[in-house]
């Protein structure tokens, strides 16, 4: 009898396991904080724009309109991904923290023109993690290339070189970064020491655990409808958020290095 009930309970539970192998429970999506702020460079605009494009990839999308969110550190600790655009905006010691210390762990940051690049002035910590900072822009808006210089990684294989109308970031940047694409300076009457220089446009790089995605373009929403400019976007947060096929970590260019 004690045999009948043992084997008639291995059965069982052998129903139970093929069941839950058949229907194992759905994976958890990963998350991403997208944060905007203020008006300049119509950030709530370009938010709106690229957030499908994440929800598209299968992640958890949250929005927010301040920096609150920095400073809930079990929140920042379940993201994958945190998305900014704020340009000259104003961050406590608390949010810096929290945001810092999210990214050193191991999660991405991603952005795009000042909303990342021109964030929080004076706050050397953050530009530090970022890896450059906005300082001119010769010319206001106008037309200039993008030449893509890595054409192997993930982020910029297959696209060609494009057509900007933007403003054209003069940048001070990290040495210790990977950069993808580049634009050179046509030497502008307000700027004309500037002809020929060579300016990074996309750059990756690390802090701490972190991966860090840079684009320089962004001024408008409508920078986005540049396919080229709309597809590196996409694929440089996927990168951040270290999403299966995107790319391996940097390797910085680094130009000063000795060859």
């Amino acid at each position: 009898m004690k045999y009948r009930v043992w084997l008639a309970a291995i059965f069982v539970l052998a129903l139970i396991l093929g069941a839950a192998a058949q229907n194992p429970p759905p994976q958890q999506k990963k998350k991403v904080l997208m944060v905007w702020g203020g008006d300049m460079h119509e950030p709530r605009q370009c938010v709106e724009v690229l957030a499908p494009l994440l929800a598209a990839e299968g992640f958890e999308v949250e929005i927010s309109p301040t920096l609150d969110p920095y400073v809930d550190s079990e929140k920042m600790k379940s993201l994958s991904l945190i998305v900014q655009s704020i340009t000259l905006g104003k961050i406590t010691s608390q949010q810096e923290r929290g945001l810092l210390e999210a990214v050193r762990s191991g999660v991405g940051m991603a952005g795009w023109h000042g909303g990342l690049a021109d964030s929080f002035r004076g706050n050397t910590g953050y530009e530090f993690m970022v890896g450059g900072i906005w300082v001119a822009h010769p010319g206001n808006v106008f037309d200039y290339d993008v030449n893509i210089t890595n054409r192997t990684d993930p982020i910029t294989k297959g696209l060609t070189d494009f057509r900007m109308r933007s403003e054209q970031y003069y940048l001070l940047v990290d040495p210790n970064s990977e950069v993808l694409a580049t634009t050179t300076f046509p030497g502008k009457p307000d700027a004309p020491w500037t002809k020929d220089t060579v300016m990074p446009v996309v750059w990756k790089k690390m802090y701490g655990k972190g991966r860090i995605f840079y684009f320089s373009v962004g001024h408008s929403a409508a920078d986005f409808s540049v396919p080229q400019a709309r597809e590196i976007m996409k694929r440089g947060m996927l990168w951040a958020a270290r999403a299966p096929g995107a790319g391996d970590d940097p390797k910085p260019t680094n130009p000063y290095k000795s060859r």
